[in-house]
């Protein structure tokens, strides 16, 4: 099985080399990272790039002429990433607030399910326990009752930014029509996920604060994915379940497997 790996990139040299040291450690064989980088004055491309050379063939680094936004990376990463012929195709953060520990259970349930999301919010995921009661309030305010509430979905954790498909989730997907840019990406596309039927499996993860550097998630974005639960609603109001040979599925670790 081939995994592309998409990880959106700006300011991250302090972190993007032990990341990538940390992903091709794990035992996959078939393993392709897809960078995709909105020009980082700190000089994180070029330190993809230099890696790159060692691994010739297994790093992909696209750089953008300035921050262009989360969604529209992610777009351009999983575009990448299905043009290399990947089978199954991950999302995470470079800050190591997700672990690469988790990628080789991901994927393995991918046998079964078609989305395995990485969440803070089943029975044993956890938070930093540096999160302040205020921070970790909000989100899981945001998550269980707001979001949740609006949308009519299942999944626990709907920011949750790291997730594993199968290839052909993001081949159905009309990410034309996903038009959200910053964190609430995130949200839109885990509404796509279960009203498009695909069966959907949450693992409990510890989430941890970033090691390096600062949080790029300010209130004023929080405050604005809050506001645009609303126009994701409206906007896939008429999206239905695709055929599937498969009845949909939406369960968590705790949960026995189907």
């Amino acid at each position: 099985m081939r995994v592309c790996i998409v990880v959106p990139t700006y300011n991250e040299s302090d972190n993007i080399k032990q990341l990538i040291e940390a992903l091709f450690a794990l035992p996959l064989d078939d393993l392709h990272i897809v960078i995709v980088d909105d020009n980082s004055p700190d000089g994180t491309a070029e330190i993809a790039r230099a890696l790159a050379n060692q691994h010739e063939g297994r790093i992909h680094v696209i750089v953008r002429n300035g921050k262009q936004g989360l969604g529209s990376a992610y777009k351009m990463g999983f575009a990448y990433a299905l043009s290399l012929g990947a089978d199954a195709v991950v999302q995470m953060d470079a800050d190591f607030s997700h672990s690469p520990e988790y990628i080789p259970q991901m994927i393995a349930l991918l046998d079964t399910y078609d989305v395995v999301v990485g969440s803070r919010y089943v029975e044993g995921g956890r938070v930093d326990e540096r999160w302040s009661w205020w921070r970790y309030f909000l989100s899981w305010w945001a998550n269980q009752i707001y979001t949740r509430a609006i949308l009519r979905l299942r999944v626990k954790d709907m920011t949750a930014g790291f997730k594993a498909f199968r290839r052909h989730v993001l081949e159905q997907i009309d990410f034309s029509r996903v038009v959200s840019n910053g964190y609430i990406f995130q949200v839109e596309v885990a509404y796509l996920c279960e009203k498009m039927g695909f069966r959907v499996h949450e693992i409990p993860i510890y989430f941890e604060d970033r090691r390096i550097g600062k949080s790029k998630l300010s209130v004023p974005v929080k405050i604005e994915a809050a506001l645009r639960v609303w126009q994701i609603r409206w906007r896939h109001r008429h999206v239905r379940p695709i055929a599937h040979s498969h009845p949909p599925i939406y369960s968590t670790a705790s949960q026995q497997e189907p």
